[in-house]
């Protein structure tokens, strides 16, 4: 394969304008491109499984805008869809049957969701599902896992300490310790550092929260037991389980994590595939805890855009998309191809990696592995990655920026487009 160097020159010029106008020159920081080096690229367009950056390169995208582009980008459906609701209006800032039409989809598709709320992002979902748990067992403290992540309030920056049972520290200036006092943490697939927290703190944890397939360390898939094991431990010790799939709902199967691996949480956060690359986030689960919610209930939250005719009208048809025959067959063909091919060329070109699939999710590790949580994900070489990451680009492959976030896949994704992909890795290992 040969390697002609893309020319950015354009990109370069609006990212430099960019960073005097915006702090970091972006609008949420892994865009930057800090953790592989360079400079990004500048979007222009984006349609199927591709890219076009302002300077004319075009790539091949596994980044789908973070997840929620699985049928391809400005998909003819979708976008059909909105041009007609554009013509009612933006924004309602009142009931409209939108509402209701997704209400009822996410309802169907998810085991745990009997009630759900609209909001605007996957943080704010969080945020609610949070002041809800708490209300509802009356307790304060709750559990997060080390590298999930669940959205920028307070209360979930934070990072583990080197104990299991170490309180919080916030992980981010102007988070106040008295945010994240309520914050425990263990490390992922770590059964009995939850316990040992439950323990310590007995009749004082509301519940645990946790992305049930990690996104935001890398990919990271529960080992068997573990999810089952939380679920049992919520029950045994009068805690709520909480599953974040804001990256996972939608994706790794029509029901998310929770019909893939058979263990219904008590409430759930979605966001991403939902709103059909329009802002979006949602949080439901059981009746009795979602009647808590304002005003049907004490426990406050509200949001003028909550709900929009634009994101409800994109989350109606992606999901309607999504439940043609054979969706999530191909999503998980197309994507064990792609992740088995790179953990073969890596091997072949004598690099250590580990790695894996679920469905349209991926993800790669410069480390022999395996990776259970967010500590071994640590070891793997960030530096060899940015090199591989910038090798890439400049083939026409545009990967996360990061190491440690996961890869997305979309039904417009085709064996050609796998097949380049692989060349590409192929030619930038060997060199790398």
């Amino acid at each position: 394969m040969v390697n002609t160097p893309i020319k950015t020159t354009k990109s370069q010029e609006v990212f430099a304008a960019a960073q005097n106008l915006m702090p970091g020159g972006v609008s949420s920081p892994v865009r930057a491109f800090k953790s592989v080096g360079g400079q990004p690229i500048v979007f222009d367009r984006v349609k199927d499984a591709y890219i076009w950056d302002v300077d004319g390169n075009q790539y091949i995208d596994y980044v789908g805008t973070w997840g929620p582009a699985i049928c391809g980008h400005a998909h003819p459906e979708v976008i059909a869809a909105l041009r007609e609701a554009l013509d009612k209006g933006t924004s309602f800032g009142a009931p409209s049957v939108l509402e209701n039409v997704l209400a009822e989809m996410v309802i169907d598709a998810v085991p745990s969701i009997e009630m759900v709320r609209f909001v605007n992002s996957g943080t704010e979902a969080c945020m609610g599902v949070l002041r809800v748990m708490r209300a509802f067992t009356n307790r304060e403290k709750i559990i997060k896992f080390e590298g999930c992540y669940h959205g920028h309030a307070d209360s979930f920056l934070v990072k583990a300490g080197s104990g299991v049972a170490t309180l919080g520290l916030p992980d981010s200036p102007g988070v106040p310790k008295s945010a994240t006092s309520g914050t425990l943490t263990a490390p992922y697939n770590d059964l009995e550092a939850v316990k040992a927290l439950f323990e310590e703190n007995k009749d004082e944890i509301a519940g645990v929260i946790l992305e049930p397939v990690v996104g935001n360390a890398g990919f990271i898939a529960p080992d068997a037991g573990f999810l089952e094991g939380l679920r049992e431990l919520t029950h045994e010790y009068g805690a709520l389980l909480v599953f974040d799939e804001v990256m996972t709902g939608f994706r790794i199967a029509y029901g998310g994590a929770q019909e893939k691996f058979g263990i219904t949480p008590d409430l759930t956060t979605l966001g991403k595939v939902i709103g059909g690359g329009l802002p979006v986030g949602a949080y439901g689960g059981r009746r009795d805890i979602m009647s808590l919610v304002a005003p049907a209930g004490p426990v406050y939250q509200a949001g003028t855009l909550s709900g929009n005719p634009l994101a409800m009208t994109a989350g109606i048809k992606t999901l309607e998309l999504l439940q043609k025959p054979g969706t999530y067959e191909y999503l998980d063909r197309i994507t064990k191809k792609l992740a088995d091919g790179l953990l073969e060329v890596a091997k072949e070109t004598g690099h250590a990696v580990c790695g894996g699939q679920i469905s349209a999710m991926f993800g790669l590790f410069f480390t022999s592995g395996p990776v259970h949580n967010y500590e071994d994900a640590k070891k793997s070489d960030t530096a060899k990655f940015g090199r591989f990451h910038r090798g890439m680009l400049e083939r026409g492959i545009y990967l996360a920026p990061s190491q440690f976030e996961a890869g997305f896949t979309s039904l417009a994704h085709t064996e050609q487009d796998i097949d380049q992909t692989l060349a590409a890795a192929r030619d930038v290992l060997s060199n790398l």
